[in-house]
């Protein structure tokens, strides 16, 4: 980020894109600064401001991990103006970055603990970095877990992914679709079932958990049935962020600022806040 000025982006360029699903595609961006590329670090789970010159910027978690810095990769879903004009930008485009912001996944307080993720839709985006860091880092966690869910097959992020994590030997993966196509294989229902239908144990678990709002909330009260506490389930709040640094005020929820004391939460930190989200 701009040492002189925060809210100055810095000069990137799109590397690649591609599509995940009718709705949500893949950009890889670099710094156009060779030296600051090389000297970029963050911690899973931030976040960074992405802008088209002429339109304006938005938040989008970084999606690939800090294990892995030949760029930095974000998935957008298109939903308003500012989604639509990114995903009419191609390779070679220029685009303003702001990052890294917010707080990261407590991953140091997760070693030697089974891990649970639990995603639908692009909440699959934030999962995807702390997923891969461990995964680099696999000797640091015990058993890993992905429930992950769509509306139909189409709508799946990362599907060369899945399966390459599905055919792993060292981690397990669910997935699940509300209506299954032509071929499916996988399960047919919502996440928070297939998450009470495996039973999962809370025992030295934490469970990580993004997706839409509804299927947070009824996947918090599987996790609570299942035995999990607050501190143990992990989440992320990313909607209403603006300037990114915590001055501009439109993300705080009470006392705290999901820009800047966020976007990660647990249940717990979550339950102390005004129910405002």
């Amino acid at each position: 980020m701009n040492a002189l000025n925060p809210y100055i982006p810095e000069l990137a360029t799109i590397i690649e894109t591609f599509d995940e699903t009718p709705d949500v595609k893949t950009f890889r961006v670099v710094l156009q600064d060779e030296a600051k590329m090389a000297a970029f670090c963050f911690e899973p789970g931030q976040v960074a401001q992405l802008s088209v010159f002429g339109t304006g910027e938005s938040t989008f978690v970084i999606c690939s991990p800090p294990t892995r810095m030949e760029y930095l990769q974000f998935s957008v879903m298109r939903v308003g103006e500012l989604t639509h004009r990114l995903h009419t930008q191609k390779a070679g485009d220029p685009i303003g970055l702001r990052a890294p912001l917010g707080n990261h996944f407590p991953y140091k307080d997760m070693q030697g603990k089974d891990i649970v993720f639990i995603g639908g839709g692009l909440g699959l985006a934030p999962l995807r970095t702390l997923l891969l860091f461990m995964l680099d880092n696999r000797a640091d966690y015990g058993k890993i877990t992905l429930i992950y869910g769509g509306r139909t097959p189409e709508h799946l992020c990362f599907k060369d992914e899945l399966k390459e994590w599905a055919a792993r030997g060292d981690m397990r993966v669910e997935l699940t679709v509300d209506t299954p196509g032509e071929g499916w294989q996988g399960r047919t229902g919502v996440v928070p079932a297939v998450l009470t239908e495996l039973g999962v144990r809370p025992e030295n678990a934490v469970a990580v958990t993004c997706g839409p709002p509804i299927m947070i909330r009824f996947t918090l009260e599987a996790l609570g049935k299942l035995g999990f506490t607050d501190e143990q389930i992990v989440t992320t709040l990313e909607r209403r962020m603006k300037c990114g640094i915590g001055l501009c005020g439109r993300c705080n929820i009470g006392e705290k600022f999901v820009c800047v004391d966020g976007p990660v939460f647990t249940q717990a930190q979550l339950r102390g806040l005004p129910q405002e989200f």
